[in-house]
């Protein structure tokens, strides 16, 4: 059941960050035009409130540069549906944040990359960006909203991660990050330079109680498991759909191919009929991710495999040195080699 989705307004944002996977120009007319309109997307908000769905995420790029982007929110919370905005912040005004205020989402999460100017737009690539962040933070929290920091660790801002989350710890709010980078959908692999080195993302989870701790009741409670014979083994598809700007359904956000075309068809047949044939797919020949018994710490998928070498079925060696290190680190015993 489609209890919950996430749903891409548009890929164009206002900044540039060096590491984003989507970052087309937000002056992309192309882009723009191919993109939903706001009565497709009321109409997909229709069929996602009467299958069932609970909880959307939307996101981008930079969803607020969409000058519908609030019709389409207040359309989604008129649907009772329960909705968490992903944004930079740059573009949060008072009268956004009141109306926020008064119509309140279930959470915002905005992305800052440092506690410095420099740090923060040496990745965005966009002068002035980390105040225009800071004010959207601040107009948030003066209000009330439920707000939640959180950065990509990187080469160029893993220095201040600790003095960021010591900032969002005196806002009184929420943090995470994440270290692990995918590629870009646009097939370039510059992002990838800007990768911490395996030994770095161990290191980070080992300073971190909380990623350790969640690391190894994971661990506890899948490892061992069997493995499985199909492609997708994880719950992608089961319980929730991404949706991106041009009405491409997929069976989560890093797993774009296949995608069903939501402006030929419905998201009930597409959810019911077409996500039970793609989690049905069998690999072309062996397979050793689908039997590997460090699966549950690693971040290798056919999403991320398809971005990153074009193939489904490859292996990122990045991300299989990350969970073996962990692995180790965790003190988890293996019977096969390393993939």
């Amino acid at each position: 059941m489609p209890l919950s989705g996430s749903l891409e307004l548009t890929l164009r944002c206002n900044l540039n960050c060096a590491h984003c996977y989507c970052r087309l120009p937000a002056s992309d007319e192309e882009a723009q035009q191919k993109e939903l309109s706001y009565d497709e997307i009321c109409g997909l908000l229709d069929q996602a409130a009467e299958t069932g769905c609970l909880w959307l995420l939307i996101t981008g790029g930079e969803p607020l540069i969409r000058p519908d982007f609030l019709d389409i929110y207040t359309y989604a919370k008129k649907k009772g549906i329960m909705v968490t905005l992903f944004t930079n912040g740059t573009l949060i005004t008072d009268r956004l944040a009141d109306y926020f205020r008064e119509y309140s989402p279930y959470r915002v999460e905005i992305t800052l990359y440092g506690v410095t100017d420099e740090t923060h737009e040496q990745i965005t690539r966009v002068p002035g960006s980390f105040q225009r962040s800071l004010r959207g933070v601040h107009r948030l929290l003066e209000r009330g909203i439920p707000l939640v920091l959180k950065t990509v660790v990187t080469t160029i801002n893993h220095h201040e991660l600790r003095e960021l989350e010591k900032f969002a710890q005196r806002l009184g709010v929420k943090f995470r990050y994440d270290p692990i980078i995918v590629a870009p959908l646009d097939g370039s692999k510059e992002a990838l330079k800007l990768r911490l080195k395996p030994e770095e993302v161990l290191e980070l989870d080992l300073k971190d109680e909380r990623r350790s701790s969640s690391y190894r009741d994971f661990c506890q409670k899948f490892w061992g498991a069997p493995g499985t014979d199909r492609l997708y083994g994880c719950g992608a598809g089961l319980y929730g759909f991404h949706i991106d700007p041009y009405g491409q359904m997929s069976i989560c956000m890093s797993a774009r191919w296949p995608s069903y075309n939501l402006r030929k068809g419905s998201l009930y047949e597409g959810f019911y009929n077409f996500f039970p044939q793609v989690r049905s797919q069998k690999p072309r020949s062996s397979y050793p991710c689908g039997q590997c018994e460090f699966h549950s710490l690693c971040s290798n998928c056919p999403g991320t495999a398809y971005a990153e070498l074009g193939d489904p079925e490859a292996i990122v060696d990045y991300y299989c040195q990350i969970a073996h290190l962990r692995a180790e680190a965790f003190g988890l015993k293996s019977g096969t080699q390393r993939v």
